[in-house]
């Protein structure tokens, strides 16, 4: 059908009931493009239409170097949804009767660049999904203003973003290649001995606590590397860059406050993600299995191994498989860094200001005063070193008041005034000069974590007689009748992450991956794999691949909104899971 065919639709509708406007889903071709209308919404007030608009490659006229690749391509997609946005804000008038009419929105992501279903580009075409509220009057279609935003303002659109000749090539050049020098930076860390970089002239600050963009404050401090840890990189599309490098091991960061700790640490846990160019932060990447991890009082633990932390508790109670409803401060932590390590963890972040005071120190004169047998916590102080040397796994620590750590640092930088420096060989000499010495508790050994096998039987989506799996918001996923709450995992950084995890576990239990015999890292990996294989898509709960060339007609929503997640935040959102329950696979 074309264009014409839609109007006489929409004219034939016109002030008939709202449920009328399921008679133009379909495709319809128009002059430069395809527009799918994938799915009608049943009410003015319902979640919004889903439509596509799909532009041939040849007619496009973007360079196929744009999206050599899956770095590149996922890029280009990245900037697509974005020029798709901004292009939606200039020639879409919004507004246009009642609930959600006239609404056009596309899931355009934040300052970082995200593999999302928003955008696709293959060797055949490019394509944005996005979502329109049909126009109505109560509940009465308004068949004239549909075709304004169907006919008028989405062509605009399109015409505006879709298209080489309409588009900043070189910001989409520049966008594409700040995150293939990223990513290649990123896979290359290990082999350099480091863990993360931060590169000259980077400005971590952020503009508050609900806005992620650089701070223009004119007294923003630019990041400038300590000579004892600068490292010199040639990257691919950048060319020559000079920074920081954080070698393994245990790196302490300290200063007094609002010196610039915690907002270093931030910059670091974010840096597992590619940032948008101009967004302060883009030369700043971290190892992609770096996990912030916290205290969480009041989460669930289920069947947990958090001994080599945690023993000996009143009652002989074990903690080699240790569960809870009501965790507290430090086995919270604890759990919490177990269950990264069982991911694959290789990298821990943690901030004094959000851990258990009890589970990161306990000094010399508590030691004297509490005998270490009435003491069932080694303190992380302890283990640090053993999860380095046996596990592989190295800390980022911020620490503004116990020096003790001092002892067991690689390396320490002082934050001061947002500069770093190195001042290792001080804490060195002041632990030398020390007369009184806290006794190292326990922390013989560390040992890896128990792998756990989740059972089918505690993950349920279903809500009554419907299944029901989405993001209420960013840090609270609905599954089934339990919300999991998910404001402590601080490396989730967009609510289309959030849908995809509910939609990745519902998945795996489709596909019966779990099944009591797998441990969660096979699961989690298992889907990852699919998803690397044959993209996001595939764990939509609908059928109707567009990627593979079909119109997806009738078929259900499209998913426009995913993000991909990393596997240790889907870990994080079964754990959470109030439900579930697990099996310890045993050796």
């Amino acid at each position: 059908m074309d264009a014409a065919s839609l109007q006489k639709k929409l004219k034939q509708i016109d002030g008939r009931g709202y449920k009328a406007y399921r008679q133009i889903a379909g495709s319809y071709v128009f002059p430069r493009f395809t527009l799918f209308v994938d799915y009608v919404q049943g009410d003015p007030f319902a979640a919004p239409s889903r439509l596509r608009a799909r532009v041939s490659l040849a007619e496009a006229g973007f360079s196929r170097k744009l999206h050599e690749g899956k770095v590149r391509r996922v890029a280009m997609e990245d900037f697509l949804a974005r020029a798709f946005g901004r292009a939606v804000s200039r020639r879409v008038k919004g507004r246009r009767g009642t609930g959600k009419s006239g609404l056009v929105a596309v899931d355009s992501g934040g300052q970082e660049i995200l593999e999302r279903t928003a955008a696709v580009v293959t060797g055949e075409y490019v394509e944005v999904r996005f979502a329109v509220g049909l126009p109505a009057a109560g509940r009465r279609c308004l068949g004239g203003e549909a075709m304004a935003v169907l006919g008028e303002e989405i062509p605009a659109v399109v015409s505006d973003s879709l298209f080489a000749a309409a588009a900043d090539q070189r910001r989409m050049q520049e966008h594409v290649e700040a995150a293939e020098d990223q990513q290649w930076l990123r896979r290359r860390l290990a082999d350099m001995g480091l863990v993360a970089f931060i590169a000259d002239g980077s400005l971590l600050p952020r503009e508050s606590g609900i806005a992620d963009g650089p701070l223009e404050d004119g007294d923003v401090v630019s990041f400038q590397a300590p000579e004892e840890l600068r490292v010199d990189v040639e990257l691919p599309n950048h060319g020559p860059v000079s920074g920081m490098g954080l070698p393994e091991g245990v790196t302490l960061i300290v200063g007094g406050g609002f010196h610039g700790k915690s907002t270093l640490l931030k910059a670091l846990e974010r840096g597992v993600y590619d940032h948008v160019p101009g967004d302060g932060r883009e030369l700043v990447v971290t190892r992609s299995d770096a996990v912030k991890v916290r205290a969480e009082d009041g989460r669930r633990v289920e069947k947990v191994d958090i001994s080599s932390f945690i023993d000996n508790l009143p009652f002989g109670r074990d903690t080699r498989a240790f569960s809870t409803e009501n965790a507290s401060g430090s086995t919270s932590q604890a759990a919490n860094i177990v269950e990264a390590m069982e991911m694959g963890c290789r990298l821990l972040l943690i901030d004094e200001d959000t851990s258990a005071t009890n589970f990161m120190i306990r000094d010399e004169l508590m030691q004297q005063l509490v005998a270490s047998g009435k003491e069932p916590i080694t303190p992380f102080i302890d283990q640090v070193r053993n999860l380095q040397e046996e596990a592989g796994v190295s800390t980022v620590l911020v620490m503004g008041g116990s020096g003790d750590y001092f002892e067991v640092a690689d390396t320490v930088i002082a934050m001061d005034n947002y500069r770093p420096r190195v001042v290792t060989g001080r804490a060195r000499e002041i632990v030398a000069a020390r007369r009184d010495m806290r006794v190292r508790e326990g922390g013989d050994s560390f040992g890896l974590p128990t792998p756990r096998a989740p059972l089918p039987g505690g993950i349920d989506p279903r809500r009554g007689r419907k299944e029901k799996v989405g993001a209420r918001r960013l840090n609270a996923l609905e599954f089934g009748r339990q919300t999991i709450d998910l404001s402590q995992v601080e490396q989730l950084v967009d609510v289309s992450q959030t849908r995809a995890i509910g939609e990745s576990i519902r998945h795996a239990l489709r596909r019966g991956r779990i099944d009591g015999r797998r441990s969660m890292n096979s699961i989690i990996s298992g889907v990852l794999e699919e998803i690397a294989s044959s993209g996001l898509d595939v764990i939509s709960p609908y059928t109707g691949d567009s990627r593979a060339g079909g119109n997806g007609a009738g078929d259900g929503p499209h998913p426009g909104d995913f993000a991909l997640p990393r596997a240790h935040e889907i870990a994080a959102a079964l754990n959470r899971l109030r439900s579930l329950t697990v099996e310890q696979l045993k050796e």
